[in-house]
């Protein structure tokens, strides 16, 4: 046992009071030589919130003293919310007073102060353990002496103070890149130095560089990173081929986007006379390639994954590698990682096989062809694939097979419309399609689970160190707020009166709303209830999956957890997990869960910011248009509306000069207090784009049912998705 966990143990005592170093000593029996040690070892701690130090000196579990560690999650007017590290602990609200120099996603100790009605709780920031914003970006505003930055972040509510000298000769109206140099203290707002000037706000492609620099993805690798990538040969090596199961002799196919350049997982197929299947799931072997403790593992890390732009990605690897030598590209030689599993008619697998192959990808398939050959019999595809069909009809069957063995056991499927922003090469929005998923799609999906639950119980039968893909239970409370809303448009979650949902009960609630008015609010609430699914070297299960078994093996060009899991596979199956290996991964696997959690919500959240603001622009300029859309969620102030495109927009209530309108909260609708109409979830209704403000993202409505005739001005400009598709 080392220090620190003897330091653990003695602060985790019932008898154990908040003691001076000194006492700490003789409970441990620590010569006093080794006081400077010690006093090191317990700072480290204390910046890692693992014990707190008291004003007296005195050391201590936070636990221990009412503190509670966490991320502050701030809102645009000052206040905000703590969201606790245990998912047992109810969030915490922290008043303006309360923050003590927190910025948002700050991670913070918090003493609770106050108790409300027994449940909610308020607290105050005790101690911050660690920055989460280093570098901010935001517009600069100049002043004779100084300046200041106007973050883009609304969660960030201080102007970021530049003293004369520090502006990197930035102009107002600019986007810049700002480091702190001074955080904030008590009224002080935080100080700072430009360390980029992007260009003018309003200027092309400065909108998508300025969220690309807020969520710190970097577009560059190094000289370094990009050295060592172009040092990897091209050939694979005789020795690597023989000592390899060689399937090249399958039929091994990928199915993946028009616009893909990263393959990293193939499949076949194969049905036997008992009726069983035979699913080969092959993913590039990327772990060959990059080494624990190089330049491109270290970047890889530090990236977390690909980062899939409307105009481009953002790779975790390098092209060379990416779209190269690890991309399974056609009739081409290439190292892969095999799960291959035997599948009876109840889709249950009943046998499989974890081994390092070789295979050459017959076909690069795409979800559209694929659709063509399956449901519409497209002749000249037929004739081009011809000897493939019987394989596709097989894959097929199985998906449909595997698909139902999940919907049994109670898998939680959210359908939300997709839609794709098209833009020019100027970044400029020309046009949004709604994409339709298909038989296609779901026959890749089906079959990269299958893949990664096979992993993944493997795995926890053989009790190593390993990376898992978890989804906890949702909070009780969240839920029965949700079943309020939805009584109210005639629906329940059943079961909930016990306490524990079953996800088979979400299951049914999804399906008794797909294809009704309502169902994107709905969809959009409960996903919000739920926790976030996250990576953990703990197999606590998958929630929404229904299953205890689940890890992310099939994707390793693209995320660093699969990356990981592969080299402890084939160290594993290569007789080198020894037990000092073990004890390295048991060392490092929950600082990388941890932040590849983090980063694949950095992605996520940009990737939907830029489309977002891609969606706003295009709607810039359709000012006076007119559109069919749905309401998609009534507030106090007003009402949402979403058109087909997917974008959303407000009817602010005040603009509805018919009626004085009240908001009832209990049924979520607005009623006109003379006339009693009313405006409720799911209503199709006639809207005008009256006025689009692109800095804030936000789209205002008018009501325009006289105005019908011109609806066609608004419609005309989309092409349905299958146009778009054929175009492609």
């Amino acid at each position: 046992m080392n220090v620190k966990e003897k330091l653990l143990e003695l602060m985790n005592e019932e008898n154990y009071k908040p003691s001076k170093i000194e006492e700490i000593m003789k409970f441990l029996d620590i010569d006093y030589s080794q006081r400077n040690i010690l006093e090191s070892i317990l700072k480290e701690m204390e910046k890692e919130g693992l014990v707190f130090k008291t004003k007296r000196g005195k050391y201590a579990i936070p636990e221990r003293l009412d503190l509670v560690k966490g991320k502050i999650e701030f809102h645009s007017r000052g206040y905000g919310f703590l969201i606790p590290e245990d998912s047992n602990i109810k969030d915490i609200f922290i008043p303006v007073s309360g923050m003590n120099g927190a910025m948002h996603d700050d991670t913070v100790l918090v003493r609770v102060t106050k108790r409300v009605d027994g449940k909610s709780e308020e607290g105050e920031v005790v101690k911050i353990l660690k920055r989460a914003n280093a570098t901010i970006v935001g517009t600069y505003e100049k002043n004779k002496n100084f300046g200041f930055v106007v973050p883009d972040n609304k969660k960030i509510h201080q102007d970021i103070f530049i003293p004369k000298g520090e502006d990197k000769g930035a102009k107002t109206g600019m986007k810049v890149v700002v480091r702190i140099t001074k955080w904030p203290e008590g009224r002080r707002s935080p100080e700072g130095e430009i360390i980029e000037v992007l260009g003018y706000k309003g200027d092309p492609g400065i909108d998508v560089m300025s969220i690309i620099r807020e969520y710190d993805i970097p577009e560059v690798f190094p000289k370094e990173v990009l050295k060592e990538a172009e040092d990897i040969p091209t050939e694979i090596p005789e020795e690597e081929l023989k000592r390899r199961v060689d399937l090249t002799n399958l039929n091994f196919v990928t199915i993946d986007g028009e616009d893909a350049k990263d393959l990293d997982d193939a499949v076949c197929v194969q049905k036997l006379s008992d009726g069983n299947y035979i699913l080969y799931v092959s993913i590039a072997d990327v772990s060959h390639y990059v080494k624990e403790g190089s330049h491109l593992d270290k970047e890889a890390l530090k990236r977390g994954c690909s980062v899939y732009f409307i105009d481009r990605v953002i790779p975790m690897l390098p092209p060379k590698l990416s779209n190269g030598i690890c991309s399974l590209n056609p009739q081409e030689e290439r190292l892969t990682l095999t799960v291959k599993m035997k599948i009876n008619s109840k889709g249950e697998v009943v046998d499989h096989e974890i081994f390092e192959s070789i295979i050459k990808s017959k076909e690069r398939m795409t979800y559209t062809n694929v659709y063509k050959l399956l449901e519409e019999n497209h002749e000249e595809l037929k004739k081009r694939y011809q000897y493939l069909l019987e394989d596709f009809k097989i894959m097929k069957e199985l998906a449909l097979v595997l698909l139902e063995k999940r919907k049994r056991r109670g898998s939680v499927d959210f359908d939300f419309p997709e839609a794709k922003v098209i833009v020019d090469e100027k970044g400029r929005p020309i046009d949004i399609v709604k994409v339709e998923r298909n038989i296609a799609h779901r026959i890749i999906e089906e079959f990269m689970l299958a893949a990664n639950e096979t992993v993944a119980e493997h795995m926890h039968w053989l009790n190593v160190p390993f990376v898992y893909r978890i989804h906890e239970h949702p909070d009780i409370e969240k839920l029965i707020a949700f079943n309020k809303f939805i009584h109210n448009l005639g629906y329940h979650i059943k079961g909930i009166e016990g306490g524990q949902i079953h996800p088979k009960s979400l299951q049914e609630l999804i399906r008794q709303v797909r294809g009704k008015s309502e169902q994107r609010v709905v969809e959009t609430l409960l996903l919000r209830s739920l926790k976030r699914a996250r990576y953990s070297p703990e197999d606590i299960g998958h929630y929404a999956l229904a299953t205890q078994y689940y890890t992310h093996f099939t994707s390793p060009i693209r995320r660093y957890p699969d990356l990981i899991i592969h080299r402890i596979i084939k160290e594993y199956i290569n007789g080198r997990l020894t037990e000092k290996r073990q004890r390295h991964y048991n060392r490092i696997l929950n600082d990388i869960a941890i932040k590849s959690s983090e980063r694949e919500r950095a992605a996520e959240t940009a990737e939907r910011e830029i489309e977002e603001l891609k969606k706003v622009e295009y709607m810039a300029n359709r000012i006076g248009n007119v559109y069919k859309g749905i309401i998609s969620n009534v507030t106090n102030y007003g009402f949402f509306v979403e058109l087909d495109n997917t974008v959303e927009g407000l009817v602010d209530v005040a603009s509805l000069e018919d009626d004085y309108y009240h908001f009832e909260p209990e049924r979520y609708i607005l009623i006109g207090e003379r006339s009693k109409k009313v405006y409720s979830i799911g209503k199709e209704v006639y809207v005008k784009v009256v006025h689009v403000d692109v800095d804030r993202r936000e789209i205002d409505f008018v009501l325009a049912e006289e105005e019908k005739d011109n609806l066609e001005i608004g419609l005309a400009e989309h092409k349905s998705a299958e146009t778009y598709i054929d175009t492609i």
